[in-house]
């Protein structure tokens, strides 16, 4: 299909959904919810195909987990679309309404973007999350995911057209752009005649390629070098419990932890037992010189590592003998994602807490946590690393912007 032809069809859904009443929105995302696990069939046949031209081009054991679906995560998917619709509607919500002395209410009220482009790669999971997301807040959605994953994303939306068709509403809601030329993915970064915003999620380069091409507005989702710090006198047991959660749960997200940093007073005592558990694992450490002098399997790391999103079994590790230097560390190399200290020193989290830049700061637990659905949005677009307009997991808020609203009884300018 013309992309001039689906930004028409995605505006004209635009002003459909913004009429669309709320229990109207929950039942579309109740119908596509149940769609998806009746017909999870058609989606896993069509994702092995994509998995299987992964797999014989060589992409990475992370990339390919990102890839995969199975019975769970489609039910995951599903659950998603449930939660989204159990969650209340922002779309309508007046936030405040004052008085002037000219006798002028005036009001702030929560609105819809419009139409959003999701540009991502290989994770077809997001083509049901940004869905719900979206139609829940009232927005049309363009979706542009990466060829890796075309038949899987197809077969997700094409389902959740046919549902949402069942429930009597408009189906081009949502519309996905099958061509894979990427001369078409920057048409749609030019698309400002039809898309309100843009929402780029996948890896740095991507991402870099979305900001510096488009002149739509861009959301910036950013890429996850994530840093644990194990301070003096932490828990060393948590910390390893922890730093295991966080490497190897799941090593293709943004949200897994990449960087590990130890302060030098626990090192002969943690370093040990990290590379134990590293070793059964199968993780590789790639440390500075002083942690391979105490552990000589470490490989030694280079500048490169400091600031690097492996998404595969890797992890670099930094020694430091203060917590002013492991903040200086962190938020030198960070990526604004996701930042954890272990810690028992209560002055040293909140310090942690208050000078770390990024968007989602723990003390004592992973970073895997840093998650749409964990923080009870239902799900999530993206984790926003940008400051301006939404920071951190981007829920159903982050999906609208707002307009005054003004009651007057005859007043005019002097």
């Amino acid at each position: 299909m013309d992309l001039i032809e689906i930004g028409r069809k995605a505006k004209k859904a635009a002003g459909y959904l913004n009429k669309l009443g709320v229990e109207r929105k929950n039942e579309g995302l109740r119908q596509a919810a149940r769609a998806l696990v009746d017909e999870q069939d058609v989606i896993l046949s069509a994702n092995r195909q994509d998995v299987e031209r992964a797999v014989q081009s060589g992409m990475s054991r992370g990339l390919v987990d990102r890839l995969e679906l199975n019975p769970d995560r489609i039910q995951g998917m599903a659950d998603g679309l449930m939660q989204v619709a159990a969650l209340e509607d922002p779309v309508g919500e007046v936030v405040s309404m004052k008085q002037r002395p000219n006798g002028l209410m005036i009001g702030k009220k929560r609105v819809p973007l419009g139409v959003i482009g999701i540009i991502y790669e290989a994770r077809p999971n997001v083509t049901a999350d940004a869905f719900g997301l979206c139609f829940k807040t009232g927005n049309a959605v363009i979706l542009k995911g990466g060829s890796d994953a075309i038949a899987s994303n197809q077969a997700i939306v094409s389902i959740m057209q046919k549902a949402l068709k069942t429930a009597g509403i408009l189906e081009t809601s949502v519309q996905l752009i099958t061509d894979s030329d990427r001369e078409v993915t920057k048409k749609l970064m030019r698309l400002n005649q039809y898309v309100d915003v843009l929402i780029p999620r996948g890896g740095a380069g991507l991402i870099r390629t979305v900001v510096e091409n488009s002149t739509v507005p861009v959301i910036e989702t950013g890429t996850g070098n994530c840093h644990i710090y194990v301070d003096e006198g932490a828990d060393l047991d948590m910390a390893l419990n922890i730093i295991v959660n966080a490497k190897t749960q799941r090593i293709g997200v943004c949200n897994a932890c990449e960087s590990l940093i130890v302060n030098r007073a626990e090192a002969k005592r943690f370093l040990p037992l990290l590379a134990e558990t590293m070793r059964e694992k199968q993780v590789e450490v790639r440390a500075d010189q002083d942690a391979c002098m105490l552990i000589p399997e470490f490989l030694t790391a280079e500048e490169c590592d400091w600031g690097m999103e492996y998404l595969d079994y890797k992890l670099s590790l930094k020694l430091v003998s203060s917590l002013d230097e492991a903040i200086a560390h962190i938020n030198q190399y960070n990526t604004g994602h996701s930042e954890a200290i272990i810690t028992r020193n209560y002055a040293n989290a909140q310090r942690f807490l208050e000078e770390i830049d990024a968007a989602a700061v723990y003390v004592n637990a992973s970073t895997r946590f840093t998650d749409g659905e964990e923080f009870g949005f239902g799900a999530e677009i993206g984790i926003s690393t940008q400051k301006l307009h939404a920071r951190g997991p981007m829920g159903l808020e982050a999906l609208t912007t707002f307009k005054y609203i003004i009651y007057g009884n005859g007043q005019v300018r002097q």
